[in-house]
Parts: structure tokens; sequence; C-alpha cells
């Protein structure tokens, strides 16, 4: 099992690193694969997450690309919301949590689609246009942070994800930041739901802290990687290998829910 979850957070950490999101959506099914019970994968992810969003956000850090204001405007609200993602998350019974996973999965397509547009029509109209926009319509920043953030820590304490993946197309979308911006400041943000979430999870004893660790050696190893691999790839072929590596996981997530159930 050993090198299997040295695997699976290699390809966790390089997904990290090439689409900005924590890795859940791999370490969940892969650590249910290996036997796991559902909420302990869940549990177990959390914890890696948190220690691979800490290696890259201390080299952003490093590189001048990071704003604690922004962060903490995301991150103090999924602090408290990763908390009840992770008591729902113990008392769902098995098979609904990894269908609601599943499921899960399945939107995580529609939002790297939504965030790829976002990216395309951020040329066309800048970022100050959409604030503009968003004001008009009485939109407060401070509202959609909130909300952003809660989104986040609730993913992260539900499904062991880091939230990133909602957090990144909704930063872009209602608060008109540039997409890297929105990618740097949701690795930060990932650091606090996902130790709120693993504490979470450790307090209701779902946090197997070897599987953990194994998977996060993996995944700080192909994180700091995947940083100078992603400019070599097309954005075509990266989505492509992402789509269909969520389809397999999610028909693989919904086999074993309708085995359990």
């Amino acid at each position: 099992m050993t090198w299997i979850l040295l695997l699976g957070g290699l390809i966790a950490g390089l997904l990290s690193g090439l689409l900005g999101i924590g890795g859940g959506s791999i370490m969940v099914p892969l650590l249910v694969s290996q036997g796991f019970a559902p909420v302990a994968a869940v549990g177990t992810s959390t914890l890696t997450i948190a220690l691979i969003a800490i290696s890259g956000t201390v080299q952003n850090a490093r590189m001048g690309y990071f704003d604690w204001r922004k962060v903490l405007g995301l991150g103090v609200p999924s602090i408290f919301t990763a908390q009840l993602g992770a008591y729902l998350a113990n008392r769902l019974p098995a098979a609904n949590l990894l269908f609601a996973f599943g499921v899960m999965l399945l939107v995580n397509i529609y939002l790297m689609y939504l965030r790829r547009q976002l990216i395309t029509q951020i040329g066309v109209a800048g970022p100050q246009d959409a604030i503009e926009s968003q004001q008009q319509q009485g939109i407060g920043k401070m509202s959609i942070r909130l909300l952003t953030g809660g989104a986040a820590g609730l993913l992260a304490g539900l499904f062991g994800v880091g939230g990133g993946i909602i957090m990144v197309p909704l930063q872009v979308l209602f608060l008109a930041e540039p997409i890297k911006t929105a990618i740097q400041t949701s690795l930060g943000v990932i650091i606090m739901t996902a130790i709120a979430a693993s504490l979470g999870h450790f307090w209701a004893g779902s946090v197997v802290v070897s599987a953990g660790l194994l998977l996060a050696v993996g995944g700080i190893i192909a994180a700091q990687a995947s940083a100078r691999l992603l400019p070599r790839l097309g954005d075509r072929a990266v989505m492509v290998l992402f789509n269909g590596l969520i389809l397999i996981l999610a028909g693989y997530t919904f086999y074993q829910a309708g085995q359990m159930s």
C-alpha cells in the first residue's frame, strides 16, 4: 500500500500545481480503493491537503505572491464551515457520502470549464469593469468573500477537498481577481480550510495520520515539480487529462456507493 499512497500523492500534487486545486478529488477515491472507510478517506485527505498547501504557499510567499488580507477574508469564514462539513461527514451513511462525493466530482468538471471561460473573458472586459458592474448590482465584495470562503470550508470538511475548485472561479467571476492571484490566494486559504477540517475529523477519530503523511510526501514533491512543468503544457491537454480522470473517478465512486447501499 505504501507505494500506492506515494504515487497517489504524486498525482494529487501534480494536479494541485497545474490546476490550483488541493488534490482531494484524487486522494479520497484512492484511499477508498485501498479499503479505507469513506469518512476516514475524507479525514485523511484533509491532513494531506493542509501539508501540500503549506508547501506551495511558502513558495508563493518567498516570491512575493501572497496577500494576507485576501487570504483572511476568505479563510476566516471557512474555519467555521469546515467544522460543519466535518460534523456532517461523520454522520452521513457511507453510501450517501460517497454518492455525494461522486456528484461533487462531476460538478468539478463544470467549474473547471467555467474557470477556463472566465480566463478568456477577462481579456475582453477588464477586471475593473467587472467590479463596477458588481457594485452597480449591489453585490458587496465582503459578502462575496464570506460566501466563497464559507462554501470552500464546507466542501473541505464534507468531502476532504481543499476548496480551491470553487474558490478560484468564484474569485475571478465575482471579485474580478486575475486568475493567477485567485490561485495563489486560494492556496493560502486552503491551509486554513484543510487544517480546520482535519482537526474536526481528528477529534472524530477519522484521520489516519500515517497514510496522510505518505500521501503528503509525494504531493509536496510533485507540487514543486508541476510549477515548472505547467508552462510547457497546453491548456487543452491539461483540461482533457483532468476531465478524463475525474470521469473515471466519479464512475468508480458511484460504483462503490452502490456496493455499500
